[in-house]
């Protein structure tokens, strides 16, 4: 193997940049040229790429975004779209294809694989949905960005004696509700993951204003609505005005953070190492503190869980 390319698909996230780099520099250090596709796998197959030197790459591990940019491509789930992807690599002769992206990401890696090209997934969303790793690369920026916005939230809310629901991303995913709630001190986070109760938010809500406090958060995730839905209920069986806030885009922008950039940095180089060991269908995981590489049906397969212990603590400390 002499050529490997390197591509962001679906969604950006904050690390993804971080990840480029590392796949560049890594693969320059094995003596492997290295492409950059543009625009996911919308340019492979319309054969946009070119090759990236060390300083293609210079300046761009706090960037947030992805200077590859990205798309979501539904021709690469056809088979004349598959076709043409595969021309483009074995136009360019290359043989080694690296995928920074989600679970759809995957499944175009997958089809990749099973048509000859060596690939390897990195889990690049912010959304933190990917099974087989316990952190996704954006996804530690994405909280730290609404934790930040719901600190500034919080200053207004005391300031009126108000409640705010503020409605973050992630798909169907719970991930950054249940984690940016925890740290900011919510009283209520409703995640899909979880039998949505509004009594016993308006509950702990008035219990909260009994007590003494004189504002209140409820942290919502997309997957469970839209945050003008609950407004209006909360304010009338609390009894506390309520408004709403949605952090919208603002949670895949921004520079990445230290963890993010370790993340994205450690799993682009292992997965040059793992192309430079001839393997093919594998993604980078994160688990237990350790690094490792699994087969990306297997990922695919496992089935999606949220982290049990943080939302038991949720339900345990907030007031």
């Amino acid at each position: 193997m002499k050529k490997i390319a390197v591509l962001t698909s679906g969604g950006d996230a904050p690390g993804m940049n971080a990840a480029i780099r590392a796949v560049v520099r890594a693969g320059i250090y094995y003596g492997f040229e290295v492409y950059g596709v543009y625009q996911g796998y919308k340019g492979l197959i319309e054969d946009d790429l070119e090759k990236l030197d060390e300083y293609s790459v210079s300046d761009k591990i706090q960037r947030g975004g992805t200077f590859l940019r990205s798309a979501r491509c539904l021709e690469m789930k056809t088979d004349e779209g598959l076709n043409k992807a595969v021309n483009t690599l074995h136009k360019h002769g290359i043989e080694g294809l690296v995928v920074i992206g989600g679970d759809g990401s995957y499944r175009g890696a997958q089809k990749l694989s099973r048509a000859g090209i060596n690939v390897i997934g990195i889990p690049g969303t912010i959304d933190n949905d990917i099974s087989c790793t316990e952190y996704s690369i954006g996804f530690d920026t994405a909280v730290n960005t609404a934790v930040d916005a719901i600190n500034k939230i919080r200053d207004t809310s005391s300031s009126h004696n108000r409640v705010n629901v503020v409605e973050v991303m992630g798909r169907n995913s719970g991930f950054i509700a249940l984690y940016a709630g925890i740290a900011a001190g919510a009283e209520a986070i409703l995640i899909p993951e979880k039998e949505l109760n509004l009594d016993v938010v308006c509950d702990r809500i008035k219990k909260g204003f009994a007590l003494g406090k004189y504002y209140g958060l409820v942290i919502l995730a997309e997957g469970v609505g839209h945050y003008e839905e609950f407004c209006d209920v909360i304010e009338k069986y609390s009894g506390v005005t309520t408004r709403g806030t949605n952090l919208g885009y603002i949670q895949r922008g921004g520079s990445p953070s230290a963890f993010d950039r370790m993340l994205a940095s450690k799993m682009g180089a292992m997965a040059v190492e793992c192309l430079k060991d001839g393997k093919t269908n594998r993604c980078m995981c994160y688990q237990h503190g350790r690094f490792l590489d699994m087969e990306i049906e297997e990922a695919l397969s496992m089935p999606y869980s949220i982290d049990e212990e943080a939302k038991r603590i949720a339900e345990m400390i907030a007031i």
